[in-house]
């Protein structure tokens, strides 16, 4: 038996979701985010599915989520968002980097005269983030300046383009706007891209030459208060039952007794924990579906194990599938059903059982 949590991934809902968000964007070309594992789905495989279905450019975090896309056999264009720490393998790789300070450019710039060839680049500038960027536009003079290198794109990143009141997001459009303006009156014309998940189906201003998304290619709605009619979740996570058990009214269940049973109970212990990126939050809040039946969560979720009521569920049974995230029959436990009763939100709980997990991904 493997331990904890196996994911299924389908990759058909991946594709399907992708051709929603850039419909919903006016079918502006896509550079689809697959950083952390594709959130945890899988990225080569996830990669490749959103460049058949017309992804133009993948963005991953670092070189090294970069190298994993290359070796797997993935030759598209390949955006690095904040790693410029090994300046060569942008040129052995055939990577883009986006810059976020000019002494970065100026190592790139240096070994790409070395190379005796030219690097594209994506500039970043901070428009109301604070996290990254360049936050003094003059810099871009200076960026654009510097030998052997090419500002072929420049972007920014929206802080809450899901917020109800989009009049922040909209200032950070107008900032953005006026720098790629400045950068128009020097004949730069790089390509431009802002748009989000949120902003790519609910800001269209934000849109530019290109969108940027991520959690909604995964079938998530980045509103917290509505879905999106069209997306289909991609990742589907079961455990099994390992044991069956009869629990007297008025036992403790689980550590620290945070559960008594309230009747005479039929408990299946489920062989998933938070070593396997179940969360210990969920403890007393969540439930699993057993034979499409809800089965809620009793006590304390453990390192390996927690412990779920099935006695309205007789037909439950040893090593039986039970699903954790996921739909069956007429019932569905979604990412942020989950990431609610955790405290936390889906793009967390997509991680958390994505990257600990047994995964089997669906032919496309």
């Amino acid at each position: 038996m493997l331990r904890g949590i196996a994911t299924e991934i389908d990759l058909e809902a991946a594709k399907s979701n992708l051709k929603t968000v850039r419909a919903a964007a006016g079918g502006l070309p896509a550079i689809a985010v697959v950083k952390a594992d594709a959130y945890g789905h899988g990225a080569a495989a996830l990669g490749a599915a959103f460049l058949k279905a017309g992804a133009d450019m993948l963005a991953v975090a670092f070189i090294s989520e970069a190298r994993e896309l290359r070796e797997s056999g993935i030759k598209s264009p390949i955006l690095v968002l904040f790693d410029t720490s090994e300046p060569e393998a942008f040129f052995e790789l055939g990577l883009t980097p986006v810059i976020h300070d000019l002494k970065s450019a100026g190592l790139l710039a240096k070994e790409a005269e070395r190379r005796a060839t030219t690097l594209d680049i994506h500039v970043k500038v901070d428009t109301g983030m604070g996290r990254m960027g360049l936050d003094d536009p003059a810099l871009l003079s200076l960026i654009a300046d510097l030998r052997n290198i090419r500002i072929a794109g420049i972007m920014s990143h929206l802080s809450d383009a899901d917020a109800t009141d989009k009049a922040f997001s909209l200032e950070q459009v107008r900032r953005f706007s006026a720098i790629c303006d400045e950068l128009k009156s020097r004949g730069i014309t790089p390509m431009r891209h802002l748009a989000n998940s949120a902003a790519s189906l609910g800001i269209p201003e934000a849109g530019f030459d290109a969108i940027r998304p991520g959690i909604a290619l995964y079938g998530i709605s980045p509103f917290a208060d509505r879905d999106v009619a069209g997306l289909r979740p991609v990742m589907r996570a079961t455990a099994r039952i390992i044991a069956l058990r009869k629990i007297k009214k008025g036992n403790p269940v689980s550590y620290a007794r945070t559960f008594i049973t309230k009747r005479d109970t039929v408990a299946a212990v489920i062989a998933a924990g938070y070593a396997d990126g179940y969360p210990r939050s969920l403890s007393n809040k969540a439930g699993v579906l057993v034979g499409g039946r809800r089965a809620p969560i009793m006590g304390r979720v453990c390192m390996d194990l927690f412990v779920v009521d099935v006695t309205e569920i007789p037909e439950a049974k040893l090593m039986q599938e039970v699903v954790l995230m996921g739909s069956e029959g007429a019932e569905s436990i979604g990412a942020a059903e989950l990431a609610e009763a955790a405290g936390t939100i889906p793009y967390e709980i997509l991680l958390m059982l994505g990257r600990n997990s047994n995964r089997k991904v669906a032919a496309a």
